[in-house]
Formats: C-alpha cells, sequence, structure tokens
C-alpha cells in the first residue's frame, strides 16, 4: 500500500484523531491548520452530503492533496429535522469558544422540546463523508446512531450535542462515553468504518 498524505478537512483535533485512530497506517493524515493560507469554504449546502462533498472538493483543489471531509450534525424529528446542516450555528453564536457555543445550541434545542414528553423526543446523529482529489470525488459515506433528547445536559465527554443524546441501549448519554464506546456506535464512527474499505482499495490501486 502507497503511503500518501491525506488533507482532513477540519481544524478540529479531535476528528483528525478520530480519522487516524480508525483508518490507519500507511498514510499521514494533516488538517487545515497546516495549510494557513488557504481560505474558508462556505457550506452552504442544503444536505450534509453536498457540504461534505463541497468540501472535500474545495480544499483537495486549494491543496492539491486527497482530502475527506465531513459534514455532521443532529437531526430531531419533532423540530422538522432541525437543527440539521445548521447544527453547528443554531443558536447563531459567533463566539470563538467552542463550548459556549456548544452550551447555547443545546440550550436552543432543550428550549424547543420542553414539555415534549419521551416518545416526541426522537432523534437521530448524521454524518456525511466525502473523499476527493484535486480532480474528483473518489468516494462517498454515511453513518447515523439513533437517540432520544434528554431533559438536560449529562456526561463530561465529547462535544456539540453530545450531553443531551441519549442511547436508550447502553441506558447513556454520548457523552458518558469513552472515546472507544463513542467510536464503536457514532454517526461518524459508522461512516468511517463504511468508507474504510473504499480508501484501501483506492490507495491499493494508486
Amino acid at each position: 500500500m502507497v503511503e500518501r498524505e491525506i488533507l482532513v478537512a477540519s481544524r478540529n483535533p479531535g476528528k483528525l484523531a478520530e480519522l487516524r485512530a480508525m483508518l490507519g497506517g500507511g498514510i499521514r493524515w494533516v488538517g487545515l491548520s497546516d495549510f494557513p493560507d488557504v481560505g474558508e469554504i462556505e457550506e452552504d449546502g442544503k444536505t450534509f452530503a453536498e457540504n461534505a462533498r463541497k468540501k472535500a472538493t474545495g480544499y483537495a483543489k486549494a491543496s492539491g492533496l486527497w482530502t475527506i471531509a465531513d459534514d455532521s450534525g443532529l437531526v430531531v424529528d419533532a423540530l422538522g429535522g432541525e437543527p440539521g446542516v445548521k447544527s453547528a450555528r443554531f443558536s447563531g453564536a459567533k463566539d470563538a469558544d467552542r463550548t459556549l457555543i456548544d452550551h447555547k445550541n443545546i440550550a436552543k434545542v432543550l428550549k424547543l422540546l420542553e414539555g415534549a414528553p419521551r416518545e416526541k423526543r426522537t432523534a437521530r446523529f448524521v454524518c456525511c463523508l466525502c473523499l476527493a482529489s484535486p480532480e474528483k470525488v473518489l468516494a462517498e459515506a454515511d453513518g447515523r446512531l439513533e437517540g432520544l433528547i434528554g431533559q438536560e445536559e449529562v456526561g463530561e465527554n465529547g462535544f456539540g450535542y453530545d450531553p443531551v443524546f441519549f442511547v436508550p441501549e447502553l441506558n447513556k448519554t454520548v457523552a458518558q462515553l469513552t472515546r472507544d464506546e463513542k467510536n464503536a456506535i457514532s454517526h461518524r464512527g459508522n461512516a468511517i468504518r463504511q468508507l474504510k474499505p473504499l480508501l484501501e482499495g483506492l490507495l491499493r490501486r494508486a
């Protein structure tokens, strides 16, 4: 298998570590922080798949590297699919403090679901991944994690909506899981597992 440098279209070190851990060796992983001169690509797609594709192709052209991009978020049935592609900016927050934004976004979801019974709090995390070369899309994958929105934040791990996303089968929120436990069931983990054999096949042919 040819060693190849692949860009992860994110400045989030957690995403970079997750992909490195799950997609393994033979690859030198780099992030957007390694390309300070590359401008931000606007995520204006109507779906997670559109945004992942736009980021992967755009950053691949800008960097000259194979690029993996993801778009992921929370879909709440009682909110008509919101926050959806607006998950990261649902509260309208632009603060540089990621933790503060997370809490504001969670607070908005909990407020909108105030008084809703358990059976009306169904939700899922969705992740769409796209791998692109500077010339074209090479592979796409998606993953989901079904659950319920809790009444309050529980747990200290993870980020985003993890503290209010309750997984009934485990009787825990995602924020109560270890990193390995989360990777085993998460929407991103499921998408990465789907992408892995596609990436391995591409590397063998490279």
